[in-house]
């Protein structure tokens, strides 16, 4: 049996060995479920920085029908991890981009900006001291050159709290560097588009990943057509409207938008994500696709809507009987509309 002098030399031992664990250095990770991402995580692993990673979801996500697999590996490597979805005040910055747009409708530095406030937000929530993204200098044209960055980075608030530890040896140190919490030394200077040295790391570091990157659909050019048209022709942006620029193919006709379905996963999809006074079209009695009427009930308008649906139906006819109308209680017959026509009024050239 230990004596009271041993027991109490034990105590202050677990006492001083709890303070160690309290004061482990805290960090927000942010997540993207891409393999850059979850080599620096790793890479915080090995220097034993306690990580809570952050991901965050949008309509223009392009993770497929599986979704994001980040809080799968969070999970599978073993820290916590937080999903935020980019809300409405989002949209806005798609709408206004202070910093402007890259090639397409991407507003990648606003982007980068609103996301490195909420991982602030966070930090003063979780008690963390730095973040830790994936990002590799060079890598994207808009938001990861150095200067931009910098200003990403100033703008945000988080200014020398943003440790990239794929490229900081070819980066200005950071605090947590500066303040010795993490060793600079065992940081990479990767720098450029290819995407080798991060795979052969990931075998080395045994890292299973989906796709090498991971993306967004402000980035594609014909998705970008839609949402630049809404924008010019709309003051407010919904997570509703986003959402039907996902579905369907669009044509703009005036102050009206006409959308068509391509399949019966759209067809049901551009119902739903109708407003109210909006009108529906199908083709009766044959295969059709369910259209989209939003703006100004015009003759001509609705004529155009039903004729673009008799082209995308299954008819054989030269007239085809169209069922129109919120409830598709009203009937008119119509030609199928032609390729000029298509051409004419299709907001973008994906058919």
């Amino acid at each position: 049996m230990k004596s009271k002098k041993s027991r109490r030399k034990d105590r202050k031992l677990d006492a001083k060995s709890k303070g160690r664990i309290e004061r482990r250095i805290k960090a927000i990770a942010l997540l993207s479920g891409g393999l850059d991402s979850r080599i620096a995580v790793k890479l915080m692993q090995d220097q034993g920085i306690e990580l809570i990673a952050l991901n965050t979801t949008s309509i223009f996500c392009t993770c497929g029908a599986k979704g994001c697999t980040a809080a799968k590996f969070a999970n599978d490597i073993g820290i916590p991890i937080k999903i935020i979805e980019k809300g409405d005040d989002y949209l806005k910055i798609i709408q206004k981009p202070e910093h402007g747009y890259g090639r397409n409708m991407n507003p990648c530095v606003d982007c980068r900006i609103y996301l490195f406030k909420l991982a602030k937000k966070m930090m003063k929530q979780l008690g963390a001291r730095f973040i830790v993204t994936g990002e590799v200098l060079d890598q994207r044209p808009m938001s990861q050159y150095k200067g931009a960055m910098q200003l990403i980075d100033k703008e945000a608030g988080v200014d020398g709290l943003v440790l990239r530890p794929l490229s900081a040896k070819l980066l200005p140190k950071t605090i947590p560097e500066k303040k010795g919490w993490v060793d600079r030394k065992k940081f990479l200077a990767i720098h450029g588009r290819r995407r080798t040295e991060q795979i052969n790391l990931a075998d080395k570091m045994k890292i299973d990943y989906p796709c090498p990157s991971g993306g967004c659909l402000l980035t594609y050019e014909e998705f970008s057509k839609k949402v630049r048209d809404f924008i010019q022709h709309n003051k407010k942006f919904t997570k509703k409207d986003a959402l039907l620029l996902k579905y369907g193919r669009h044509f703009r006709f005036g102050k009206n938008k006409i959308v068509v379905g391509r399949n019966h996963e759209e067809n049901l999809q551009i119902a739903k994500l109708g407003n109210k006074g909006d009108m529906l079209f199908e083709a009766k009695d044959v295969p059709t696709p369910t259209t989209l009427l939003q703006g100004p009930k015009t003759s001509k308008a609705i004529k155009l809507a039903a004729s673009l649906t008799a082209r995308y139906s299954d008819s054989k006819s030269k007239i085809t009987p169209i069922i129109y109308g919120p409830e598709l209680k009203k009937s008119m017959k119509v030609q199928k509309a032609s390729d000029k026509e298509i051409k004419k009024w299709m907001i973008t050239n994906n058919q």
